[in-house]
C-alpha cells in the first residue's frame, strides 16, 4: 500500500518513516507528489488541524494519507504555545536556531519548567474515512540544548521526559519512539495498520 506522509517537516518525516518501518508500505511525502500546497490550519485543536491536513492531501492526491499536528504546552507559558507552537515567539518564518534561542531565553525567566508534548495523528484511508490517534508525554524543559536535533524539531533537544535520563533527540530511535508523544501516537497507528493487514 502507498501511504502519503502529509508534512514538509523533515524531522517528522524521519520519525514517521522510522515508526512505520517494516510494514511493507511505500511511504511517500509531499515532495514526491504534486499538490497545490498546504491547507490553512484554522482548527482550534491539534485534532482539527491534523484532520484538515489529512483531508486536504487525500483530496489532492487520492492517496491514503497520514498527517500530524503536534506542539507543546508549557506550564509557565500557559496558553501561549499549544497549537501555535511553531508560529509562537520568533515566528513561523524563523529558523530552528532562531526559534529555539528565543524559547530558551524566555524560559530562563521561569522557575516552573514543566511541560507536556501532544501529538495527534489523522489518517484518511483509501475510502476517505478518518481515523485519529493521540499521544502525550510529560516532562521538563532543560536550561540549554543537550543534543543535536532533527530539522524542524528543535524542542526535542531541550525536553526531558519524566523518568528518562536524556532529552528526546539524544535517545536511540527505539527509546524515543517508545516514550515520545509522536512515537506513542504512531504506535497506535502502526497497530491499526497491522490489524487491517491481518484482516
Amino acid at each position: 500500500m502507498r501511504l502519503l506522509l502529509a508534512t514538509t517537516n523533515k524531522g517528522k518525516i524521519t520519525e514517521m518513516r522510522e515508526a512505520l518501518n517494516g510494514l511493507g508500505l511505500e511511504l511517500l511525502d509531499v515532495n514526491d507528489v504534486k499538490t497545490v500546497g498546504a491547507p490553512e490550519e484554522t482548527g482550534k485543536t491539534f485534532a482539527e488541524n491534523a484532520a484538515q491536513k489529512a483531508h486536504h492531501y487525500f483530496a489532492e492526491t487520492g492517496l491514503p494519507t497520514v498527517a500530524d499536528d503536534s506542539g507543546i504546552h508549557v506550564d509557565a507559558l500557559e496558553g501561549e504555545l499549544g497549537i501555535h507552537t511553531r508560529r509562537w515567539g520568533a515566528g513561523p518564518r524563523a529558523t530552528d536556531e532562531e526559534w529555539i534561542a528565543h524559547f530558551l531565553e524566555r524560559m530562563k525567566k521561569e522557575k516552573n519548567k514543566r511541560a507536556q508534548f501532544v501529538c495527534t495523528i489523522a489518517h484518511v484511508d483509501s475510502e476517505g474515512r478518518l481515523h485519529m490517534f493521540e499521544g502525550t508525554c510529560e516532562g521538563v524543559i532543560t536550561d540549554a540544548l543537550e543534543a543535536d536535533y532533527l530539522p524542524g524539531l528543535p524542542i526535542s533537544a531541550c525536553f526531558k521526559p519524566d523518568g528518562e535520563e536524556y532529552v528526546f533527540s539524544a535517545m536511540k530511535t527505539e527509546q524515543k519512539n517508545r516514550s515520545s508523544h509522536r512515537g506513542r501516537a504512531l504506535k497506535q497507528f502502526r497497530e491499526f495498520l497491522q490489524t487491517r493487514q491481518a484482516a
